[in-house]
């Protein structure tokens, strides 16, 4: 007789036949509810709750609110080129045209491709390389499947060693990721990640045979419970068991076994998927990656176009310092007369293939106005200033210095969020009419954030004094580095 001595392990839930007896001697010993009656309880309420979700189900559910065929793909394609052609034609030696021109065409390929790109990711040893070893041995469509491991996540390397990992993970068309127990905080943002991104990913819980049977259950259930996607347990490498032999003599003989993998749920999953969503995979990653190029596109012409209207935005800060020294006002309606004009909207919309008629851009500069006062930056622009010249009473009553100085200041504010939110457009919309108010606003807020540094304002506030005051006068100006220390 041989009896093989090992912790419970669970694999797969508990048998259908155990549970049925379980439920048939349910009355006889329900007025035993100790230890023992509390135990089989939650046995056969694990059992039957595994049971079901290992039925067979649809494993790319996830896939199947998004439409995707080969011409929304081709489309996806066509519009990244589109973003290249226009870099190419506001810069026409860009050193990043060949490349983007060469992965569009690696796109085009991609959309014939076979071969499924399956990553398997996770922390550290949890498993990857074996899980990979198993499935490429098990799985029936494994002639159609590349298993690629990836490093691991989550190490304090104090680099961005994630973000490399899963910008790789993202060329992939399938995901395996791996956990050896309840997800920590990095492990769910990072699969929160990958959802976003719409990438097919199948949350395994591996090593699952080192927990006992009711706190593997619970894990399980907590992971599908916080996920609300498709999670499968495995044992890749099953702990090694001790067999005892006992001997007609009434000697015992033992040795230690190694336990078959428990992945056939993974593979039944995995070969179900493969067959049938091959093609639909491919598509998906093809689109997210021609997505993904689109982007890189877009950022060079963004840096290309911000070179062009940052001399811009500096030539109508000046000529708005200027009016307003020359003829100073109060300052709540610095706006109203030179912190901005339809002339610097109309140049800037030209830069960024927004197209604005003289009243469209004068529409444009009285709603960027009228914002600015609203969330009042004009006021906070105007202290914050004058602070910094009231260092030197001279210079500051010095024919309106705070005055031009404060609208230079707004209109480089207003100047560079109007790039801010060209940049978020799409390339080539012809028409400057229904601006987002709310998106206008949020990136007012952002800029005048970004230009509110201490270090910046005393820099920018000695510029302008240089440029609105005669030589003689700028003598009086010293301690203006010192205002706010």
């Amino acid at each position: 007789m041989v009896v093989k001595l090992q912790r419970p392990i669970l694999v797969g839930g508990l048998g259908l036949s155990f549970s049925l007896w379980m439920l048939d001697s349910w009355h006889d010993s329900i007025v035993q509810v100790g230890e023992f009656g509390l135990l089989s309880a939650l046995a056969v309420g694990g059992g039957l709750w595994l049971f079901q979700q290992n039925r067979p189900k649809d494993s790319l559910k996830q896939l199947d609110d998004r439409f995707v065929d080969r011409a929304t793909v081709e489309s996806a394609i066509a519009k990244t080129e589109t973003v290249i052609n226009q870099l190419a034609q506001e810069s026409e030696n860009h050193p990043a045209l060949q490349t983007l021109r060469e992965q569009v065409v690696q796109l085009l390929l991609e959309l014939d491709r076979q071969k499924i790109k399956v990553a398997v990711t996770g922390g550290k040893s949890v498993g990857k390389s074996t899980l990979i070893q198993v499935l490429k041995q098990n799985l029936e469509t494994q002639n159609l499947v590349s298993l690629e491991e990836t490093a691991p996540l989550f190490r304090e390397t104090g680099d961005n060693s994630d973000a490399v990992v899963l910008a790789e993970v993202a060329k992939s068309d399938f995901v395996l990721f791996l956990t050896n127990g309840d997800l920590t905080d990095s492990e769910f943002q990072t699969l929160q990640q990958l959802k976003a991104a719409n990438q097919a990913t199948i949350l395994v819980f591996n090593k699952q045979d080192q927990y006992l049977a009711d706190e593997s259950a619970s894990i399980l259930l907590s992971l599908k419970q916080r996920m609300q996607g498709n999670v499968v347990a495995t044992a890749a490498s099953p702990i090694a068991i001790k067999v005892r032999k006992h001997e007609a003599d009434g000697g015992v003989q033992e040795w230690m076994e190694q336990p078959t993998a428990d992945i056939q749920q993974l593979t039944q999953q995995l070969d179900e998927v493969f067959a049938q969503q091959r093609q639909r995979l491919v598509w998906v990653t093809t689109m997210r990656k021609a997505g993904l190029l689109k982007a890189e596109a877009k950022n060079w012409l963004n840096g290309t176009r911000r070179d062009r209207a940052t001399p811009i935005i500096e030539q109508y800060q000046w000529i708005a310092a200027a009016a307003a020294f020359a003829n100073p006002v109060p300052a709540l309606d610095i706006l109203a007369t030179a912190a901005i004009n339809a002339q610097m909207v109309m140049d800037l919309g030209n830069i960024y293939q927004q197209k604005f008629s003289l009243e469209q851009a004068q529409t444009v500069a009285g709603t960027m106005g009228s914002l600015m006062l609203k969330l009042g930056l004009v006021e906070l622009s105007t202290k914050a200033i004058s602070t910094v010249l009231k260092s030197n009473a001279v210079t500051f009553v010095a024919g309106g210095v705070a005055q031009g100085v404060s609208a230079a200041y707004l209109t480089r504010v207003a100047g560079l969020s109007l790039v801010e939110y060209f940049q978020q457009q799409e390339i080539a919309i012809d028409s400057g009419t229904g601006l987002n108010l709310e998106n206008l606003r949020q990136t007012l807020q952002k800029v005048f954030q970004q230009n509110q540094q201490i270090g910046f304002l005393q820099g920018f506030v000695k510029q302008g004094v240089k440029l609105l005051l005669p030589e003689v006068q700028q003598v009086e100006v010293v301690g203006i580095q010192k205002a706010v220390g």
